[in-house]
């Protein structure tokens, strides 16, 4: 029986490139997202390559709308073995602007919108003793502060402390749960000036960083697979940094 992967913000960026490499790796793929042309996009590329994939609208935000796709899954699929969750903002925010909405509506998409899609999935991943789930954290979560993002990188350690707890609440049940730390990945996220690097600053962050490059989407989607593997089976509670060398060469 094929093994079925639900993946948040799977339309874009590294969300779109771990959607295609568990394709590859003979996955049945649940592509959700906010963005429905992006996600049908990825889900066409994949049934053209072979694999089988579908997409399913969620906005992680919404409490019953994850209820329902998790729900619909598992009537369709039988379960869910896998989750990755990646949806998520970061928005360039100075302090003295930051309001109450503002912080919340950050928290409520990386931080607690991965809350919601685990929560349901636990009983069928319960009764099955087996499950994996890898939570996207970043490098502004684990070691970095981030200027004009502070709501991000709170949240961002906040994903660390749950996948903490998780992976030692659900180890008794087979249930493993890991995160990743990217460092600065090619994405329209941080390509973009308003919010992140902008492409100029990206390009030259390259020039500090001992791989010397940034990362592709892809370079975090193939360790996403790892930690979802048999191979990583006697990892749990670990948040994997994949920074290309930075954190280690700048301290």
């Amino acid at each position: 029986m094929t093994d079925v992967v639900l993946i948040t913000g799977a339309g874009i960026g590294i969300g779109r490139a771990t959607a295609k490499a568990f394709a590859k790796a003979g996955f049945h793929v649940v592509a959700t997202d906010v963005l429905s042309a992006e996600g049908a996009s990825v889900v066409a590329e994949i049934v053209t390559e072979g694999g089988t994939a579908e997409f399913l609208m969620l906005d992680v935000r919404s409490t019953e709308a994850a209820d329902a796709v998790v729900a619909a899954v598992e009537a369709k699929h039988g379960g869910i073995d896998v989750i990755v969750a990646n949806a998520g903002i970061a928005h360039r925010v100075p302090l003295d602007q930051m309001t109450d909405a503002k912080w919340d509506h950050t928290f409520d998409i990386d931080l607690k919108g991965i809350f919601r899609v685990v929560r349901p999935a636990l009983a069928g991943m319960k009764a099955r003793k087996k499950g994996a789930i890898v939570a996207l954290s970043s490098i502004m979560g684990v070691a970095y502060g981030w200027d004009e993002h502070v709501h991000y990188s709170a949240a961002k350690s906040g994903v660390v402390g749950l996948v903490r707890g998780l992976a030692v609440e659900l180890a008794k049940d087979g249930i493993r749960v890991n995160g990743i730390a990217p460092g600065y990945i090619r994405t329209a996220q941080l390509l973009s000036k308003e919010h992140s690097l902008g492409p100029e600053a990206a390009e030259k962050a390259g020039e500090f960083i001992p791989m010397g490059r940034i990362g592709q989407p892809e370079d975090i989607a193939d360790v996403a697979l790892f930690l979802a593997s048999n191979a990583a089976r006697y990892m749990t509670g670990q948040v994997v940094v994949v920074d290309g060398g930075l954190l280690v060469g700048r301290y």
